[in-house]
């Protein structure tokens, strides 16, 4: 059992907004378009705006690739990268130990913030214990849960123990729902501190909505949206997404799907819904218009440490059904600001997404309340606890010592 199921972040405001230099180390970050890529990009755009120096570590994504040029609060260090296995686009970082150990004893942060747990990660909290830095980190893909989609559900525990053990190094591990701090607490993950995610309101907004772009889909003045945005990916369990698409189409003829996003299981999603439009992936004020031109948006993921797409959703103003799990368990109340299915219950979301055609009166409701509850989760509130966890990891008298791995267990890390 974890030594307790939270830890307190620091409330005092003057030592939780003293200026650091905090050096931040992931696997993804933009071009690469994911979750937790743009995420990350809006944490470190709202942490140089509260005047904190960020030294970003990433992996290399291409020849072309080169770091932003170094400015007096912004430094971006790329170190060696390879594609990830069944991920086209995408890339890890390699161990890189001694680089890290160089960087940093050249020019020391006051805290690593190590935001995903590949080999670079491993490499950053590696470097930190031997020159005595403290480390907070995130929790931020199910890598476990992702196992039994990719053929090798025994590695389950495995990883588990991996990702407990990578954590339970660190002063703080954020994660972003109260549900998934409770199953790591079960799980023996220590120091746990529950910040959530934000949503840029501003981007992500009903106004945005283009009558242009739902021409261009086919749809008519009195026609109707259903919107998937995602990695199309196996674990995002797509083929519930089609089944669901194809009992709402014979209820209603004139819906149309249309899918955001690009992976893996791109083709065989074109396979499943031959009359889907599958537009991509889309950035920006595309991605924020393609939401708001929708009407529903159908979200049948079960591993989801959060789920970013279900509050961009909200903002946008659509009526969102979703497992009730990560995000949307936490923030929608069904029937009030959407519908939730219970989790691991296909024919439960079946039932519910069939509503949403038959009640049709009801998603503006729903879509109004869904935009009010988005409303109150901007970035500043957010950062306020990252900044927290900072305090936290810095004045932390029970700061564990790191235990140094060997290079050849760090080569071997995921």
């Amino acid at each position: 059992m974890a030594e307790s199921l939270s830890t307190q972040v620091a409330e005092d405001p003057a030592v939780a907004r003293r200026p650091l230099r905090i050096a931040l180390v992931t696997e993804t970050y933009p071009p690469e378009v994911n979750g937790v890529a743009l995420t990350l990009q809006r944490v470190v755009e709202g942490l140089r705006s509260r005047h904190h120096s960020i030294q970003l570590v990433r992996p290399r994504q291409g020849r072309q690739d080169e770091p932003a040029a170094r400015r007096g609060d912004f430094e971006e260090v790329l170190v060696r990268g390879c594609p990830i296995p069944r991920y086209p686009g995408m890339r890890m970082g390699l161990p890189a130990t001694r680089c890290l150990v160089a960087l940093w004893r050249r020019e020391r942060p006051s805290l690593v913030y190590v935001a995903t747990e590949g080999p670079l990660g491993w490499s950053a909290l590696q470097a930190a214990s031997r020159l005595g830095l403290p480390v907070c980190s995130d929790f931020r893909t199910n890598f476990h849960a992702y196992s039994s989609h990719y053929g090798f559900g025994w590695l389950r525990r495995p990883i588990m123990a991996m990702l407990r053990g990578f954590h339970n190094r660190c002063a703080v591990t954020m994660v972003p729902s109260e549900p998934l701090r409770q199953e790591l607490a079960r799980g023996g993950f220590e120091r746990l501190a529950l910040v959530a995610r934000g949503v840029d309101t501003a981007l992500f907004d009903p106004a945005r909505r283009s009558e242009t772009l739902r021409r261009s889909w086919g749809v008519e003045a009195d026609g109707m949206v259903a919107l998937f945005v995602g990695r199309l990916a196996p674990e995002k369990n797509l083929e519930a997404l089609a089944r669901t698409f194809r009992a709402m189409h014979a209820a209603c003829p004139a819906l149309r799907l249309v899918v955001v996003g690009d992976g893996p299981a791109r083709e065989a999603l074109a396979g499943l819904l031959p009359d889907a439009i599958l537009t991509g992936s889309q950035r920006g004020e595309a991605l924020a218009a393609h939401y708001a031109s929708a009407d529903v948006f159908l979200f049948p993921s079960m591993t989801e440490t959060f789920g970013n797409v279900t509050l961009e959703a909200m903002a946008s103003g659509l009526a969102v059904l979703a497992f009730d799990h990560a995000a949307a368990g936490q923030f929608i109340r069904s029937d009030g600001n959407g519908l939730l299915a219970r989790f691991d219950d296909e024919a439960d979301f079946i039932r519910q997404a069939l509503r949403l055609v038959g009640q049709r009166e009801m998603i503006p409701g729903l879509a109004a309340q869904a935009r009010v509850t988005a409303s109150e989760l901007g970035w500043d509130g957010i950062l306020g606890q990252i900044e927290g966890v900072f305090a936290t990891t810095l004045e932390s008298a029970s700061q564990p010592r790191l235990r140094e791995l060997p290079e050849r267990a760090l080569a071997g890390a995921p």
